[in-house]
């Protein structure tokens, strides 16, 4: 079982602005495709969990200390965008973390580095080691360093924070017809997967998602990029 190479994990750690714990770095990376190939080994599941919580805490605190005009509705509304699975993907998107993701050979044939549930995912997981090998102190800035990027480009951010309504609006501009949506399911109950199909006119994008709403905004923010030339 390969472990990161010792330039990957330069690489990463140049990207991501912090050295992190090589153990705590590999479970983060490991997607439960590759453990099952390998005998069943921890997975980045528990990482994610908790990545998802100091994610959550850390969005939350900043948004409401910069915006105190907001409303809760508006400041909820916000955070929701910032956290999304399309939020996060992107944000991996930018640091090129789909490449050193340890995928099984299933998930990789079928563009598992790209799926914005398994980026988002593995974002998550990141966080959660980084909580645990520094604490608190340091993984905070270190979750507002990552979403950033989004603050700091407008329109990106209002598509990241409803790519639905801005397809449906690039859409119009361009005088086409409206985004038109199919979901497909799969898994068990208690691991759902969905798949959403989009297509606007002459282009067809698809997503990924734990949840129907994510793999139609998945799919929604690919046709955009598609159509904008912003991928």
């Amino acid at each position: 079982m390969a472990s990161l190479p010792e330039q990957s994990r330069d690489a990463l750690a140049a990207s991501l602005g912090i050295d992190i714990d090589d153990a705590l770095l590999e479970l983060a990376l490991t997607h439960r495709s590759f453990a099952y190939e390998n005998g069943g080994i921890p997975t980045n599941e528990r990482l994610e969990f908790l990545g998802d919580s100091i994610l959550g805490q850390a969005v939350t605190v900043m948004l409401y200390r910069s915006y105190p005009d907001l409303d809760e509705g508006h400041l909820a509304k916000r955070r929701a965008s910032l956290v999304s699975s399309v939020a996060l993907a992107e944000v991996a998107r930018s640091i090129e973390l789909g490449q050193y993701i340890r995928l099984g050979r299933g998930e990789i044939l079928t563009g598992g580095r790209d799926k914005a549930s398994i980026l988002a995912d593995t974002v998550e997981a990141i966080i959660g080691a980084v909580y645990l090998d520094k604490g608190g102190d340091v993984a905070t800035p270190f979750v507002l360093r990552l979403i950033e990027p989004l603050l700091a480009d407008p329109d990106r951010f209002g598509v990241a924070m409803d790519p639905k309504t801005s397809l449906q609006e690039i859409a119009a501009h361009h005088g086409g017809p409206a985004p038109v949506y199919a979901i497909t399911e799969s898994g068990p109950d208690h691991d759902k997967r969905f798949v959403a199909t989009v297509t606007v006119g002459k282009v067809t994008a698809n997503g990924e998602g734990t949840s129907k709403k994510n793999a139609e905004m998945a799919a929604a923010l690919e046709a955009w990029s598609r159509l904008t030339g912003r991928k």
